[in-house]
């Protein structure tokens, strides 16, 4: 299916607070397995429930309920964003999937470089924070964005990196996944631009501070 500008909302079961921005008519909404109850709390029905449920440990009735087995290679979180994909999403928003299993969190921030590597956008949001990943591309804050912003290699090398309008400027650096260089930066008050030439980068801000003004991956530009 030709992606739309759809975006897929996707809870699972780990720590939850609220939802950053709310679903618009014609988003996509999905209940990774206990990430059910998170929905019950916030008054909505997901479009679809899918998963194991091994965290929710029942199996309830719903309308359109996908159920996997508990042997399988992916988790609910991916097979959810996989669903999302073949219904033409192209911008995810990922809730629940921090503040339990180190396991499971790898295993998300691989599900953000997956989705950005096939040009799409997604997020995921969670425990004070807010991570996107970008493909050989760039992503653009305003000038009322603040405190802390870190960026990491997602992958052997990540090449042609440039932060601009940030305290601690890179021109064209190199971030490899054995050192932890672009950690700790911060917000000054400018338009800010992380920019990656080849590769994909990993970033993380403060939930605070919302989305970023504006994306440009492989070629497209999107205000969020």
């Amino acid at each position: 299916m030709i992606p739309t500008d759809r975006t897929c909302y996707i809870i699972g079961a780990g720590s939850f607070a609220r939802l950053l921005t709310e679903p618009e008519k014609g988003d996509l909404m999905i209940a990774a397995d206990g990430g059910y109850r998170h929905y019950e709390k916030l008054g909505l029905e997901p479009d679809v429930l899918l998963g194991d449920f091994d965290s929710l440990k029942l199996v309830p009735k719903h309308k359109r309920l996908i159920r996997h087995s508990s042997i399988k290679d992916d988790t609910d979180m991916a097979l959810a964003a996989a669903y999302g994909e073949s219904e033409g999403c192209r911008r995810f928003m990922l809730y629940g999937g921090l503040g339990g299993r180190l396991d499971h969190t790898m295993a998300n921030l691989q599900l953000l470089t997956a989705l950005s590597r096939k040009g799409y956008a997604a997020y995921l949001i969670g425990e004070g924070n807010i991570i996107t990943a970008v493909t050989d591309g760039r992503i653009e804050f305003g000038t009322l964005a603040s405190g802390m912003i870190s960026v990491f290699c997602a992958g052997e090398r990540a090449e042609g990196v440039c932060e601009r309008g940030l305290k601690y400027l890179l021109d064209h650096a190199v971030l490899t996944c054995e050192r932890g260089l672009g950690v700790s930066n911060e917000f000054i008050g400018q338009e800010a631009v992380i920019e990656v030439g080849r590769g994909t980068l990993l970033i993380f801000w403060s939930e605070t501070e919302g989305l970023e003004k504006a994306r440009a991956d492989a070629g497209r530009k999107e205000y969020l």
